[in-house]
């Protein structure tokens, strides 16, 4: 199993002996079906402007950033600053396939989107559905300008966001930062602790380990939330300050039982229902006991933590990097990594529909499960796409994809549809029925019809990381570290440039005409 993993991570991004990632974070899940609640262990503020129940950390700063290289400017006001705005109307992506028309059968699939400012890039792909799809992004017109790079204190492997017009970057040195989105200059830094080497660890290829899942900002609390991994090591939830940095309250979200050197937190966080949800896997090379998890904190900071474990006596992760998706309901959909089992079903190469408040409401596996358990070729590696008209699409390391209904996932073997599409990692984008899934080593494009059926469509090298849509292209970086824009009908390339050396399943962020991009260094913006 574990070799079938190793060749997939060195297909899947540049390694580095340091700060690389690979596809074997697909770490393995554990713990009994129910939904499980647990409440805060300790009361104690980590910062004066405490709001709830936290944890202690020992070594978290006192909750004011610092701004080590702040630019000469007027200090911002804590309001937000307004952005430029975007067209109230987004533009219709041209050379895009039209969506397909819904069914009668179909359950509701947009994802709820609070209000947030115009040009803002909240979560991992814009919005809780994970479409990736910015319909205001300008019309590319076909020449890529290097912009600015900088360098942070550590490896950005989550995708950068804006909130509040500036543009956000995590890093594996457990420092969230604030820069200028025209300059660079770093607005504020708040660092979280002290992230862990991986000489500590009994496994893994991240080094250090610190910020590795994207953040999330939500509007109802105007707090940015990030999880670190600090020495302990223990995983901790804060809920930063969007305009200043300063920690409003922090809580420790390792569960009663996990032993935390032996789980990771890949997945991006994903806010809405009142909760952020966190998902958990394993490290690189699978070693040790771990079960995978998603974990619900109460977005207030109020009120006990919830989770649902995998119900595998080991591995099941909930790793991929675009994290929870949120369908308009309020159900939580992930994607599950494989299991140790092999004769009797566990729970593990599956996707699961939680609801809110992390009950399992409905579940699907392939009826290969067991193969793809012994041979690590699980559905775990891509986050599931929902798909107007009630669908889910999702595809794994055996190459299959897999259309589902959303609301009845099918359970083993009941898919509406499925044909050989790629082996597909990271997180999709999404514009109707047509999706662009990144697979090791190339981009592919897949059609869900209105009645269920999958239609895939071209497939290009030129690039392969989890790709956005905007400005009437699909937008992807490869493992090379080229920005590259595709024909979304096509699959031609449009224009392409370097931008660094840059981690396993690099997403671009669209904002107001620049792509910014997580390299291993910092960030790089791209003008059109």
């Amino acid at each position: 199993m574990l070799v079938a993993i190793g060749v997939i991570a060195a297909a899947c991004g540049t390694a580095t002996p340091s700060a690389t990632s690979s596809a074997t974070s697909t770490a393995t899940q554990t713990t009994s079906a129910a939904t499980i609640s647990v409440e805060p262990t300790s009361t104690a503020a980590v910062a004066s402007d405490t709001a709830g129940p936290t944890a202690t950390i020992s070594d978290t700063p006192s909750g004011s950033a610092r701004t080590p290289t702040p630019r000469p400017a007027t200090p911002r006001p804590t309001t937000p600053r307004p952005a430029t705005p975007r067209p109230a109307t987004p533009r219709p992506e041209t050379a895009t396939p039209a969506p397909p028309t819904a069914t009668p059968a179909a359950t509701p699939t947009a994802a709820p989107t609070p209000p947030v400012a115009a040009a803002d890039w909240p979560v991992y792909h814009l919005n809780a559905g994970r479409t990736g799809n910015d319909g205001t992004f300008p019309a590319f017109g076909g020449s890529l300008t290097a912009g600015w790079s900088i360098a942070l204190d550590g490896a950005v492997y989550a995708e950068p966001l804006v909130v509040h017009g500036r543009v956000i970057a995590a890093t594996e040195g457990d420092s969230v930062y604030a820069l200028d989105p025209s300059s660079g200059a770093v607005e504020w830094q708040q660092n979280l602790g002290t992230p862990v080497p991986l000489s500590t660890l009994p496994c893994g290829d991240i080094n250090p380990l610190g910020i590795t899942g994207t953040p999330a900002y939500d509007p109802a609390t105007a707090s940015l939330f990030a999880v670190a991994e600090i020495i302990g090591p223990k995983h901790v939830l804060f809920a930063l300050d969007p305009d200043t940095g300063a920690v409003r309250w922090s809580r420790d979200v390792d569960l009663s039982g996990d032993d935390p050197k032996t789980h990771q937190q890949r997945p991006a966080l994903a806010v809405a229902n009142g909760y952020v949800y966190i998902g958990f896997g394993g490290l690189a090379g699978d070693c040790g006991q771990y079960i995978g998890e998603v974990v619900g904190v109460p977005a207030s900071g109020q009120g006990g933590t919830i989770a649902y474990r995998v119900p595998v006596t080991r591995e099941g992760a909930v790793w991929a990097t675009g994290g929870p998706v949120i369908d308009g309901a309020g159900n939580v959909y992930v994607s599950v990594g494989n299991g140790a089992a092999t004769t009797t079903y566990d729970g593990s190469d599956s996707v699961l529909e939680l609801s809110p408040t992390l009950t399992l409401k409905s579940r699907f596996a392939p009826s290969s499960w067991a193969a793809d358990n012994a041979g690590d070729a699980d559905l775990g590696s891509l986050s599931p796409v929902l798909v107007p008209g009630g669908w889910v699409f999702i595809a794994g390391k055996s190459g299959i994809g897999y259309v589902l209904r959303q609301g009845a996932l099918g359970d083993i073997g009941g898919q509406v549809s499925s044909a050989p599409v790629c082996t597909g990692f990271g997180g999709a984008a999404q514009i109707g029925g047509a999706i662009y899934v990144p697979c090791v080593g190339s981009l592919r494009a897949v059609t869900v019809g209105a009645d269920g059926s999958l239609t895939p469509g071209w497939q290009s090298g030129a690039a392969g990381g989890p790709p956005v849509i905007g400005g009437g292209a699909v937008w992807s970086v490869s493992s090379a570290g080229r920005l590259v824009a595709f024909n979304p009908a096509t699959g031609a390339v449009l224009g392409s440039i370097g931008v660094g050396s840059v981690p396993h399943f690099a997403s671009p962020m669209l904002s107001q005409g620049q792509i910014f991009v997580g390299t291993l260094a910092g960030i790089t913006s791209v003008r059109e």
